[in-house]
């Protein structure tokens, strides 16, 4: 049985089998057609987080593919005290034939799964978003080709989204350099790991995203303060305000280079309007591709392979 936890689990031929499956179902939707093949699969999603792109992606993927989906809040779920996480797991995934959860603690989501009877997909946690990564690579390849090694230059916090995307890109041989104040980089463990798991692995960080980005194919930002982090909010909009990304920064990339922000936006903060909304922006394909995604892995996770 599979998970998705971390992409630390996955392999370079793991990710080629969901994009290639995910590419065609995209192609076949938008010939109109939605094959049945998880026909009365339940998938169950448990939130502690308020969630758009990562709820709908789902609830739509699974229905697209003759499912249904069951949505609870972490408070449902008994997640916290009601009755123990090992029960929990045992009898919801006894219910389910796949399971999202996005949750505050990454504990809490290898926890569930090591009693689980189904397979387990982090929607998110404080670690990782294996599915937001796994998603912006296979939309970097359809503007690039999936043998492309343009690098992808992340402008911001070292967070959960840029831990999965610097594994994804490693994985695919895909040169990845982090720019965020020294105290805000990826940190020195999960280096460790990559490098171990990922030998090849071309990773850099830089406090410089001007240096960073001047032969970037792919500018990514997210959120100064992510879900988690509010107190901190206005301490990090004075220390990351050099790293917004703004027309004087894309005026230093490539003229091919294109933008990235896995949403929701604060604009005017860690992007200006005229760069999320400009003709360089691959935002909204990125949020649209959840849902393509979302429907490959599901495919990928539970065993149908003719698509």
């Amino acid at each position: 049985m599979k998970h998705v936890i971390s992409l630390f689990d996955f392999n370079a031929e793991d990710l080629r089998t969901i994009f290639e499956t995910t590419a065609e179902l995209k192609a076949r939707l938008l010939k109109g057609e939605r094959p049945v093949l998880l026909p009365g699969r339940v998938l169950t999603q448990v939130f502690e987080k308020p969630s758009l792109r990562t709820r709908v992606s789902f609830e739509a993927a699974i229905i697209h593919l003759g499912g249904t989906s069951i949505f609870l809040s972490g408070k449902d779920a008994g997640l916290h005290g009601r009755e123990s996480l090992p029960d929990v797991a045992r009898v919801l995934t006894d219910y389910s034939d796949a399971v999202v959860l996005r949750t505050f603690s990454h504990e809490l989501i290898q926890e569930f799964a090591g009693y689980s009877s189904c397979p387990v997909i982090n929607g998110l946690s404080d670690r990782n978003h294996p599915c937001q990564a796994l998603t912006d690579i296979f939309t970097i390849q359809e503007i690039f080709g999936a043998d492309h090694s343009r690098k992808i230059v992340f402008v911001g916090d070292g967070n959960n989204v840029a831990n999965s995307l610097a594994v994804a890109a490693a994985l695919l041989k895909i040169p990845f350099t982090l720019a965020a104040p020294e105290e805000y980089q990826l940190p020195e463990d999960f280096l460790s790991q990559l490098q171990n798991y990922v030998p090849h692995a071309e990773v850099e960080q830089t406090t410089d995203p001007y240096e960073a980005v001047r032969d970037a194919g792919v500018i990514y930002t997210d959120v100064w303060a992510s879900m988690g982090q509010e107190s901190e909010r206005d301490e990090r909009k004075a220390i990351f305000a050099p790293y917004q990304v703004n027309a004087k920064l894309f005026a230093a990339a490539p003229k091919d280079c294109r933008f990235m922000h896995c949403l929701p936006a604060h604009r005017g903060e860690e992007v200006t309007d005229d760069v999320i909304d400009g003709d360089r922006s691959l935002v909204f394909p990125q949020a649209e591709n959840r849902m393509h995604l979302a429907k490959g892995l599901l495919v990928w996770l539970l065993g149908s392979t003719t698509v």
